[in-house]
């Protein structure tokens, strides 16, 4: 490998680094939504953002439909976690915080795992065409603990500098997210079927 080509690798690793990076701390913000069914269509779009995201980094042509189901195929066991510390969430006072504490970094985690997959995937000259969904599900949950690690230092890091790292604020998802958390609020008072909500909620994810 040539001075030029290590030069190249290098900047590409700190793009996809800073991408995986932004990515976990805006799904740890998502984490922190109050209404449960809000926060994992948040963390689902922010990751499909994030494969979009890698795609452009490694010239990978993305495929929408395609990476919607890889997604939800790899998380799989990371949302059965999520799912676990959600129904938290449900229990007044202390116990929202606690709960949205839990799934912000359990959301975190489960983006970084993801991205760090991808990369992997994209790496060795992987595409949308070629997956291999048994490996990527062994480096997602190789990784998944790393990721933990991960989310817990940016939490503290935050609590001690006392900036408001974790926060959703990436322009577009954070309009959806906002949108999906009035929607699962207008379900949950029965203002809205789940028929209805289901097909408003595809709407908004298909515009990120």
């Amino acid at each position: 490998m040539t001075e030029h080509d290590l030069s190249e690798k290098a900047q590409r690793d700190k793009e996809v680094d800073s991408v995986i990076r932004n990515h976990l701390v805006w799904s740890m913000g998502a984490g922190f939504i109050p209404v449960p069914v809000a926060d994992f269509f948040a963390v689902s779009a922010i990751q499909l953002d994030m494969v979009r995201q890698l795609c452009r980094v490694y010239d990978i042509e993305f495929k929408e439909t395609e990476g919607k189901a890889i997604i939800s195929s790899i998380t799989s066991s990371g949302l059965a976690r999520l799912a676990a510390r959600t129904v938290v969430k449900f229990i007044p006072g202390a116990g929202s915080f606690i709960g949205g504490m839990a799934v912000a970094v359990l959301s975190g985690a489960s983006t970084y795992a993801l991205g760090q997959a991808f990369r992997k995937h994209f790496e060795t000259g992987g595409t949308f065409l070629d997956f291999d969904l048994s490996r990527l599900k062994k480096i997602y949950d190789e990784m998944f603990e790393k990721g933990k690690d991960v989310a817990e230092q940016i939490r503290k890091e935050e609590k001690q500098t006392g900036e408001h790292m974790i926060q959703v604020s990436h322009g577009a998802t954070a309009g959806i997210i906002d949108k999906l958390s009035e929607l699962g609020k207008m379900k949950d008072q029965g203002l809205i079927t789940e028929d209805e909500f289901l097909k408003m909620k595809e709407k908004l994810l298909s515009e990120i």
